[in-house]
């Protein structure tokens, strides 16, 4: 039996930190031996909330290198770039006729981002980004979509856009189905729900051991756990999340020094950082290698490209045949 296909991506900002991997990369790698998995990197899409462009092509290249160094095959994951992929740019057109305006600005996702950041007039591209969404998965057919639980209102656009597609057309597209990560995100050590580069609050993959100490040392504790003999509580305190992820062996011991006040916070978060470097460690490792081997990581990016290009030119015919037209 064929595997069924997984197409997922990022916008390429540059180095990821442990939040990328923890809600996505970690995913990916898990997922690549049981699913044609395809990985996009969506430079068009940096374009609906950002109109520079002077940095995408070093921040693909230093995303891409991370994916790899996080252990994306590219025999198993084919990676390409959005741009690169016209056919991407011809589909989002067709769909953009079919789904309106009105079931657009219903979007929650679009609501959310338009709060975060504080943007006051949404543009055209950034109110159909769903819809260049879908035509990015369906161009490959992909059966799932690996998405935190924020993204899940896109994908459902992109069933509703296949449904109307297949309806309207013939039967053309699968319905993406949504596979969501068990560990889907990580707060910023500033305690934001949200760990960005943007606010300053995370630990790159990248970040050598004393770079993750330095940072650790400002992450935010349980406010009420002023110093070592104070009873804390852990089911509040960020560092104990990552002991979660990064210290599974000795969360109960940590929560058991927390609660009576025998470990104190410094420690703590030195025993976590500690962990974190040792799971980053690997990463690193890989990392040097291919910055130190960019031509391998440029091959890697046009093979995955030929690859993807020949997907979706298949797809796009079969379109156009549906359609009757060109």
């Amino acid at each position: 039996m064929a595997k069924k296909r997984i197409l997922s991506g990022m916008r390429p900002t540059g180095k990821l930190h442990i939040g990328h991997y923890v809600g996505a990369l970690e995913n990916w790698v898990n997922l690549q031996d049981d699913y044609q998995s395809y990985h996009l990197i969506a430079d068009y899409h940096v374009l609906t909330t950002d109109l520079n462009t002077d940095d995408i092509y070093q921040n693909t290249i230093e995303m891409l290198i991370d994916w790899l160094a996080a252990g994306l095959n590219p025999e198993k994951s084919p990676m390409f770039r959005q741009s690169k992929i016209k056919e991407h740019a011809e589909l989002n057109l067709i769909f953009g006729m079919l789904i309106s305006v009105n079931r657009l600005e219903r979007n929650p996702t679009l609501k959310d981002q338009v709060r975060d950041l504080h943007i006051e007039n949404i543009i055209y591209g950034h109110l159909g980004y769903p819809v260049l969404q879908a035509a990015d998965i369906l161009i490959y057919k992909g059966n799932y979509v690996p998405v935190g639980e924020d993204q899940v209102p896109h994908i459902e656009i992109s069933r509703e856009i296949a449904r109307r597609f297949n309806n309207q057309y013939g039967e053309v597209f699968p319905e993406p189905e949504p596979l969501l990560t068990n560990f889907a995100r990580l707060s910023g050590l500033d305690g934001n729900a949200k760990m960005s580069k943007s606010l300053g609050n995370t630990i790159l993959l990248s970040d050598d051991p004393e770079t993750v100490k330095a940072k650790m040392k400002k992450a935010v504790t349980d406010p009420n756990k002023v110093r070592k003999g104070d009873p804390g509580n852990p089911d509040i305190c960020l560092v104990f999340s990552y002991h979660k992820k990064f210290n599974p062996e000795e969360v109960p011991e940590i929560d058991e020094g927390c609660r009576s006040g025998e470990l104190g916070c410094v420690d703590c978060k030195m025993r976590c950082s500690d962990k974190i470097s040792a799971f980053l460690s690997p990463i690193i490792e890989k990392r040097k290698y291919f910055e130190e081997h960019i031509p391998e990581v440029l091959d890697i990016l046009h093979l995955g490209e030929m690859r993807a290009k020949e997907i979706a030119s298949a797809t796009m015919a079969e379109v156009r045949e549906k359609m009757k037209i060109g």
